[in-house]
């Protein structure tokens, strides 16, 4: 809910304009237009998602819904939903009928969104998406300060960063990485980790970084492709980052590749000890997202039967109150057919696949077990392509889980692709907490 508004979620079907939906909910097209920032209200898409601002939430009848059905949805009993709307509970619901749905309590969440800027500046691009994000965020992360082998730091460019995160209540969070030449170095970070002096100098600079840039409140290592021999090396690093933080007031979190059992092994998942290192940091951001991605074959970046297996075996291991669930903001289009080791993706927002799949006239369908949407197109140069893509549908699919199971919040991989639709829906579903 926002001011009293509440979102809806509205997919295009066909013979429909922004006029009759807009008409159906008793708002109209400047409203809708604003929301979803559609650059071409003339020309939807069949299957797109929409969030439509409304007084009151309405839910149409799909086939072999019930009322029990619909009040698990959204999580109101199905006696109010039934008394609400007039209805006996005894008969069946005609398909197609619309309900009202009233609101209830949103819970609060932490929220967090890397940003990374790309040479030596800061992108008027990158900050108008930090301006836009802030507000709904609890930490703007800086993706990302490079850990040198000496414990210096090799710091990205920070331009007005901090300033518009603090202008919105959010806080920054310091990303530290064993990147080196555009990769995570498995060695970089055992040079690290066998080294206390080493690691003392790391920290001394990464304090006075943290009090020279202001607004930090946590201090966030992303250190991954490590050997499976630093596996214990990592814990103990992470221990005395706390005991140096700590003391200075700043939160210490971790990111962890995606695992579904302490036995999996795997180049980006095998150093990163999920239990212990639930025990030791305040809050991890789990890298619930690539199962679709560049190089690899077309599929939804981050199905949500994927993530949930993730979530539930992180849960098994540490407290819900440490878990920020990882979400994509961006999908990938792939020529077809693919090719392993030939075919390249490339990435887009969900704004941009909206456009492709306008500009082609190709219609939006929706994966029901990945909650996720995705459609084909064939290119000018006569090329077939699937596109996977985030909207509305699968974010608040996701939103859901959060609330289902409890989470601390969720993470942003990465502010640089416009997703307007997330931002109405975050603030729609969760009190973000501020720090």
């Amino acid at each position: 809910m926002i001011g009293g508004i509440i979102i809806q979620i509205h997919v295009v079907m066909p013979g429909e304009s922004l006029w009759s939906i807009a008409q159906s909910y008793g708002t109209t097209i400047q409203v809708i237009e604003r929301a979803n920032q559609i650059p071409e209200p003339d020309r939807l898409v069949i299957g797109q998602a929409l969030v439509v601002p409304i007084y009151g939430n309405f839910y149409t009848v799909q086939p072999g819904d019930s009322l029990w059905s619909i009040g698990q949805k959204f999580n109101i009993n199905y006696l109010m939903l039934a008394q609400i709307n007039g209805i006996n509970t005894n008969q069946m619901l005609p398909v197609g009928l619309r309900l009202y749905i009233p609101p209830v309590q949103k819970t609060n969440a932490e929220s967090l969104a890397y940003i990374e800027p790309r040479g030596n500046t800061v992108s008027d691009l990158l900050l108008d998406q930090a301006k836009e994000a802030s507000p709904y965020l609890t930490f703007l992360a800086l993706f990302s300060y490079e850990a040198k082998r000496d414990g210096t730091l090799k710091p990205p460019p920070v331009g007005t960063i901090p300033e518009i995160a603090h202008q919105s209540g959010a806080s920054m969070s310091m990303v530290i990485t064993n990147l080196e030449e555009g990769s995570f170095s498995g060695d970089l970070a055992k040079d690290i980790l066998q080294s206390r002096t080493v690691q003392d100098k790391l920290f001394e600079n990464i304090l006075a970084e943290a009090k020279r840039i202001g607004y930090v409140k946590d201090i966030h290592f992303d250190f991954e492709a490590m050997p499976a021999d630093q596996r214990g090396a990592y814990k103990d690093f992470l221990s005395r980052a706390v005991q140096k933080f700590h003391p200075s007031g700043y939160l210490v979190s971790a990111a962890l590749a995606p695992k579904t059992s302490s036995e999996q092994r795997g180049k980006w998942q095998v150093a990163h000890d999920y239990k212990a290192i639930g025990e030791i940091v305040d809050f991890v951001v789990l890298m619930t997202y690539e199962w679709g991605y560049t190089s690899g074959p077309p599929m939804a970046v981050s199905p949500i039967n994927e993530v949930e297996k993730v979530l539930n075996y992180a849960l098994s291991v540490m407290p819900a109150s440490k878990i920020m669930m990882g979400q994509n903001l961006y999908g990938y289009d792939w020529p077809l057919p693919f090719v392993q080791g030939e075919t390249k993706a490339q990435a887009l927002s969900p704004q941009q696949a909206l456009e492709v799949a306008k500009n082609n006239n190709a219609a939006i369908q929706y994966d029901r077990t990945a909650q996720a949407p995705y459609f084909y197109y064939v290119s000018n140069d006569g090329k077939s392509h699937v596109v996977w893509f985030e909207d509305a549908r699968s974010i608040q699919a996701k939103f859901n889980l959060m609330k289902k199971l409890h989470l601390r919040g969720i993470a942003y991989w990465r502010l640089g692709l416009p997703f307007p639709q997330n931002w109405l829906l975050l603030s729609d579903n969760f009190n973000i907490v501020k720090k």
